[in-house]
C-alpha cells in the first residue's frame, strides 16, 4: 500500500506473508512513487552476510535514466510490532542515491532470533509487516511529519492490532499485560511550565521534564472539611502508591545498569529498551533528598531520552562501519583482480613476442624461397628465349635434313653398284 502525501513526502506498506517460507536470498516489494521517482524495498529475509534482518530502499526504474543521474531521499524504515506498536523497530537515514550507489539501508535491521520470536510481535500469522516513509525534499524533516505520515494508516494499524490478538489466542502464548502508567497525583508531582528568557532556551529545556511541586497558581483539589475515614483511606492508598520505595528505586537502577553494561549493539538488538520505560518512570516519581540530587535525577530522566536518540547514531556508526568493510573487501578484490591481470599481460606479452619470433624465422624462409623462385623464373625465361629461337631455325633445319635423307639414299644406293661391280669383277677375273 502506497500513500503520497504532497508528491515529496510517500509512505509505503509492505505486507509479506508467508515470510518463514521463503526460499529466496533477497526479495523486491511493489514498485511505488515519490516524488516523480520510482522506488522499492529490497529486504533479505535470512540477512544479507549477517544473523540480521537486511533492508534497503533501492531506484526502480535504474535501466532507464540517463547518464549522471542522481536523486536525494530521506527515509525511515520501520518493522510494525503488530503486538504493540509502540515496540516497532525505527530507523532512519539519508542518501544521494546514483548509478554508482542505487541502494541504501540497513545491513543489520533486526535480530532474526528477535524477528522469528512469536512473543516479540514482529512476525504474526507468519507475516511481516515493513513500512517506509520517504521525502525527497531536503527541507522536510520526517519527525515533523509523522502525524500526517501516518494518519493515513490507522486503518492499518487497527487491522494490526486485531492480528496481534488474534495470533495471542492461536499462539496460546502468555503475554503479560502492559501495566497501566498510572499519573501522579497533582498534590505530590506536576511537570511546570518554564518560561525562560530569551537566550536561555537552550540551558533550561532539560528542566521540562523536572518533577517540582505544584504550583500555587495552578488549580487544586476542594478537600471537604471533614473528609470521612472512606476520603482519608482512599487519599492516603492514592498517595502510596504514588510514592517510590528506596527497594523500588534500587531495583529500577539495577535494571537500568544491567541494560549499560552490555554492548551498545547487543542492547538495541536485544530488543531490551521497552522494559525500561517502566524503570524510568519509576525513577520520575522519587523524591529528590540527600540521597539524589535534583541534578542527578534531571540527567537520569534526560538518560531515557539520550537512549532513544542512540540507536539511530549507533545505526549509522555500524553502518558506516561495515560501509568500509566492504569497501576494503571490493578494495582487496579488485587487488587481486588486478595482480592476475598483471600476471596475464606479461604471459601474453612473453607468448606474443615469441609468436614474433616464430614470424621473423618464417620470413626469412619466404625471402629464400622468394629468391629461389626469382632464379628459377630468370632462368625459365633464358630457356623459354632459347626455345623460341630454336623454334625459329628448326625448318631450316627439317629442310636440310630431308635433303640429308636423300642424299643418304643416293649414296648408299652408289655405294651397292660400286660393291656389285667389284663382286662382278672378282668373278671374271
Amino acid at each position: 500500500m502506497a500513500v503520497d502525501i504532497n508528491g515529496q513526502l510517500g509512505k509505503f506498506t509492505w505486507r509479506i506473508e508467508n515470510f518463514s517460507s521463503i526460499e529466496d536470498k533477497k526479495l523486491y516489494s511493489e514498485n511505488f512513487y515519490v516524488g516523480g521517482n520510482k522506488w522499492r524495498l529490497l529486504i533479505f529475509p535470512k540477512g544479507k552476510g549477517v544473523d540480521h534482518l537486511s533492508i534497503f530502499v533501492t531506484v526502480a526504474d535504474l535501466a532507464t535514466l540517463p547518464d549522471g543521474w542522481s536523486r536525494y531521499a530521506r527515509f525511515r524504515v520501520t518493522v510494525v510490532n503488530q503486538i504493540d506498536r509502540i515496540n516497532s523497530i525505527i530507523k532512519v537515514t539519508q542518501h544521494e542515491f546514483s548509478a554508482k550507489e542505487n541502494a541504501w539501508g540497513f545491513i543489520s535491521f533486526l535480530p532474526l532470533s528477535v524477528l522469528h520470536d512469536p512473543k516479540r510481535g514482529y512476525l504474526v500469522n507468519n507475516t511481516c509487516l515493513v513500512e517506509v516513509d520517504i521525502s525527497t525534499d531536503r527541507t522536510i524533516d520526517l519527525k515533523s511529519h509523522e502525524l500526517i505520515v501516518e494518519a493515513d494508516s490507522d486503518k492499518l494499524k487497527s487491522n494490526e492490532a486485531d492480528c496481534g490478538k488474534a495470533a495471542i489466542d492461536n499462539q496460546k502464548t502468555l503475554i503479560t499485560k502492559p501495566e497501566e502508567i498510572t499519573t501522579p497525583s497533582p498534590v505530590i508531582l506536576a511537570a511546570p511550565t518554564v518560561l525562560s528568557s530569551p537566550g536561555q532556551d537552550k540551558a533550561k529545556s532539560t528542566n521540562q521534564n523536572l518533577p517540582t511541586a505544584q504550583s500555587s497558581s495552578q488549580s487544586e483539589t476542594i478537600e471537604p472539611e471533614h473528609p470521612t475515614e472512606e476520603d482519608m483511606d482512599t487519599f492516603f492508598t492514592s498517595l502510596e502508591s504514588n510514592i517510590v520505595s528506596s527497594q523500588e528505586a534500587k531495583e529500577a537502577l539495577a535494571k537500568i545498569e544491567e541494560a549499560l553494561n552490555m554492548a551498545p549493539v547487543n542492547f538495541y538488538d536485544s530488543g531490551k529498551f521497552s522494559p525500561l520505560k517502566k524503570a524510568f518512570k519509576i525513577l520520575s516519581n522519587i523524591y529528590c533528598s540527600y540521597t539524589i540530587t535534583v541534578e542527578q535525577k534531571t540527567e537520569l530522566l534526560a538518560m531515557e531520552e539520550n537512549l532513544k536518540v542512540l540507536p539511530d547514531r549507533l545505526a549509522k556508526a555500524v553502518q558506516d562501519r561495515n560501509r568500509l568493510t566492504e569497501k576494503e573487501s571490493v578494495k582487496l578484490t579488485l587487488s587481486h583482480n588486478l595482480e592476475r591481470s598483471l600476471v596475464k599481460f606479461k604471459e601474453a606479452k612473453a607468448e606474443r613476442e615469441q609468436v614474433e619470433q616464430k614470424i621473423a624465422a618464417l620470413q626469412e624462409q619466404v625471402d629464400s624461397i622468394l629468391t629461389e623462385q626469382k632464379e628459377i623464373f630468370r632462368i625459365s625465361k633464358e630457356l623459354k628465349m632459347e626455345l623460341e629461337a630454336l623454334g625459329k631455325e628448326l625448318p631450316e633445319y627439317e629442310a636440310k635434313a630431308k635433303v640429308a635423307k636423300e642424299e643418304e639414299k643416293i649414296v648408299e644406293a652408289e655405294w651397292g653398284r660400286m660393291k656389285d661391280l667389284i663382286s662382278f669383277l672378282k668373278e671374271k677375273i
